[in-house]
């Protein structure tokens, strides 16, 4: 089937992939240009690390490649089948534990001067990253999806595959564990309380 690619856009994932499992390499860019940038994020937040980030990412990306010709349409969301990918891949790599190397070591400070704006945006990002850290690894994950990726509660339940009761109590010990861990830094990060 060939198409524009901008035609393409309007179509939902799930066509996107049947249309990808039947030879139309377009759709798959398509696809790819709408999900990978979410699916990048997300891992990237949950592992801390770009470089992790990036190679779970491009796993998740392969193996719906792999799957399409067998998509059934109806069955689950291109995008919940996606998501639960990445977080099984995320929960293997945290679990396996990281080795040091080259990359893992930060690069000095770049010293050109910056706008206060993009500063202060950076240390907010870190200060998140951080709290985020230290909450248990179902807890950084129900709230990513949740509250940073946007998904309902029901596609995080079926991501995790957990009740959507679990994903609510997840996600609210999650926000004020981060509320706790955020509360006394509000003024350094520039919010104001008036």
């Amino acid at each position: 089937m060939n198409m524009a690619l901008d035609a393409q856009s309007e179509f939902s994932d799930e066509a996107l992939l049947v249309l990808y499992g039947n030879g139309d390499d377009r759709a798959a860019r398509a696809l790819a240009a709408r999900l990978l940038p979410r699916v990048l994020s997300y891992a990237t937040r949950v592992l801390r690390d770009p470089a992790e980030a990036e190679d779970v990412a491009q796993e998740a990306m392969l193996r719906l490649w792999r799957i399409a010709p067998e998509w059934r349409q109806g069955e689950a969301k291109v995008s919940t089948w996606l998501y639960r990918v990445v977080a099984n891949l995320c929960t293997d790599r945290l679990r396996k534990g990281r080795m040091a190397d080259i990359d893992a070591v930060t690069e000095p400070a770049d010293d050109s001067p910056g706008a206060e704006a993009q500063l202060q945006q950076a240390a907010r990002l870190a200060a998140l990253d951080g709290a985020l850290a230290e909450l248990p690894e179902r807890q950084r994950q129900a709230v990513v999806l949740r509250h940073i990726e946007g998904l309902a509660n029901p596609e995080i339940a079926e991501i995790l595959e957990i009740s959507v009761e679990a994903v609510e109590s997840l996600t609210a010990r999650g926000k004020r564990a981060l509320a706790a861990a955020l509360a006394g830094r509000r003024e350094e990060l520039g919010y104001d309380d008036g």
